[in-house]
């Protein structure tokens, strides 16, 4: 495999060199160079960028639960920080980021919900922002709770029906059942949110996954494995095959998800050598050119802070998540 770190670690990006040295050169955690390329991250360039745009109070666009506008509001910019390597310990921003998102967008229960009720959640949403704080640095024990819903959702554990109103902790229209149910996918389970609650739980250091969270984990990688990912053949309520986004590779990633990201969590997991990723792999591999680098296939230009390069185009972004679900399979 062609590792394109020279292109990657060209000073005009400074989140993407940040990225490449973090993740591909194999320097140590407290490595000079690694600490300057980091601190340089945060401080000129995307990250930067967006946190200039937040609000002194921790929000961004307007107040409240974060959801909307799409995609300038918080949970947008924390999904899209977090994948850009920012991180709390650098910048005092992001601690109030994350904190402000815990007290408008948590319910004591542990929903992530779009609007601050549990009515709101639904698993892509869930997935993201767990995902996203852990990987800020996020050390607020409000986690605890929100990653025990969410791997209560997975095995349906101590949640009841929809129909139960009475009930302390039911499920939803949205997050209508267990094993990722989704009303939106006319109540079946769902591979978008699967994508992001599995992404969520491989963020989580392995001492903090509870016997809980490691059921789920199991029921979700069977969920997964399920048909052949490379074919993307998941349940779909709306339509007669799967969406063609799966397909495409983009950068950020939100709610819509690509084949790349299942390959991301998976390999995260521990299931990087697993030969039901066979056919997923190589698909990410085909997808390589000539001098190691993948193209920006699906994007958000002009509806977030930043745009991330032209599509069609080789991209430092969507070569660093092909690179990173490669590096450890054979």
């Amino acid at each position: 495999m062609t590792l394109p770190l020279s292109w990657l670690l060209e000073p005009d990006d400074p989140a993407a060199r940040y990225l490449a040295l973090r993740d591909l050169s194999g320097l140590a955690a407290d490595d000079p160079e690694l600490l300057a390329a980091q601190k340089a991250a945060h401080t000129r360039g995307p990250v930067k960028t967006i946190l200039d745009n937040m609000h002194p109070k921790g929000y961004w666009s307007k107040p409240g639960a974060g959801y909307n506008p799409k995609y300038f509001s918080a949970v947008w910019s924390l999904v899209t920080l977090s994948q850009l390597g920012a991180s709390a310990a650098v910048d005092e921003r992001i601690i109030r980021a994350c904190s402000y998102i815990l007290d408008k967008a948590l319910t004591p229960q542990g929903h992530f919900s779009i609007n601050g009720t549990p009515s709101g959640t639904v698993d892509c949403l869930q997935g993201n922002l767990c995902a996203a704080l852990v990987a800020l640095g996020c050390n607020d024990p409000r986690l605890d709770t929100a990653y025990e819903w969410m791997a209560r959702t997975v095995t349906g554990e101590g949640i009841a029906s929809n129909t139960e109103k009475d009930a302390p902790l039911r499920y939803y229209a949205y997050k209508c059942g267990p094993l990722f149910a989704c009303g939106a996918n006319k109540t079946l389970s769902c591979a978008w949110g699967a994508a992001k609650v599995m992404l969520a739980f491989s963020r989580l250091p392995a001492e903090r996954r509870t016997p809980l969270i490691q059921r789920a984990i199991r029921q979700g990688v069977d969920f997964l494995f399920s048909t052949d990912p490379a074919r993307a053949d998941y349940p779909c309520g709306n339509t007669p095959k799967p969406s063609r986004n799966w397909w495409l590779f983009g950068f950020p990633v939100f709610y819509v998800t690509d084949l790349l990201q299942i390959v991301e969590a998976l390999v995260a997991l521990g299931y990087a050598q697993d030969p039901r990723l066979t056919n997923a792999l190589k698909l990410i591999r085909d997808k390589q050119d000539a001098h190691g680098r993948w193209e920006l296939e699906y994007d958000y230009a002009g509806k977030t802070w930043v745009d991330f390069g032209p599509k069609k185009s080789p991209n430092k972004y969507v070569t660093l998540r092909a690179l990173n679900a490669l590096k450890f399979t054979s």
